[in-house]
């Protein structure tokens, strides 16, 4: 589990494809003390494992499930990438709970500067903006950003100089793709919901008083 609060960036310097499945050698921007193999590591917003370490260094596999749903197939050397190593239950939640577990792809599709703000609108699949509210939250390349406004199939984002200095989303062009995770709480919401509906007892004002959510 993630807070989608990054700790820096890291620069890929090896993508090895193998098949369907790949390796990333990457080296951290910061120390990375306290990290063990085994551990887990959030690479542009999918959680992967470090199997192997030195220094700064760091070496991922990436299954063929990750490549086919996240931007990781396209990294390439001198590539700069966001990481965040994984929630400790001391740590306080400054972002929001984000899995690592990446839904889809979005693309860039606005920028513009407001005052201090860079202001970017992402183009995402319709099953994955379904889940996005205003004032809601959305991981993109794994940083925790407020949702201003969306529709059926865009979102908007307001990045502060602080978000587009220590992470990549300042550098994204108009066209480039980024990992998207929703909020996981809509997600256990739509499947609580149906579940019910299937069973024909569905959710209503009766359902929500009878356990106890209205007096």
């Amino acid at each position: 589990m993630f807070t989608g609060i990054i700790e820096g960036r890291g620069t890929i310097l090896a993508n090895l494809k193998s098949g369907q499945a790949a390796r990333l050698e990457i080296e951290a921007g910061f120390e990375l003390a306290g990290t063990g193999i085994g551990d887990s590591i959030a690479v542009n917003g999918a959680c992967l494992t470090a199997v192997s370490l030195s220094g700064r260094r760091f070496v991922v596999d990436v299954s063929p499930e990750s490549l086919q749903r996240t931007t990781l197939s396209r990294l390439r050397p001198g590539d700069n990438v966001n990481l965040e190593r994984a929630l400790r239950l001391s740590d306080r939640l400054d972002g929001h709970l984000v899995t690592g577990h990446v839904d889809g792809i979005g693309n860039l599709v606005e920028k513009s500067n407001r005052a201090n703000a860079v202001i970017c609108r992402f183009k995402v699949p319709q099953p994955l903006a379904r889940y996005m509210i205003a004032k809601g939250s959305v991981a993109v390349d794994g940083v925790s950003l407020t949702i201003n406004a969306c529709d059926r199939e865009s979102f908007q984002v307001s990045i502060i100089p602080h978000t587009a200095r220590i992470t990549t989303i300042g550098d994204k062009k108009i066209g480039d793709p980024v990992n998207i995770e929703t909020d996981i709480i809509g997600k256990y919401i739509e499947k609580f919901v149906n579940l019910h509906k299937d069973s024909g007892s569905g959710i209503d004002l009766s359902f929500l008083a009878e356990k106890g959510f209205l007096r």
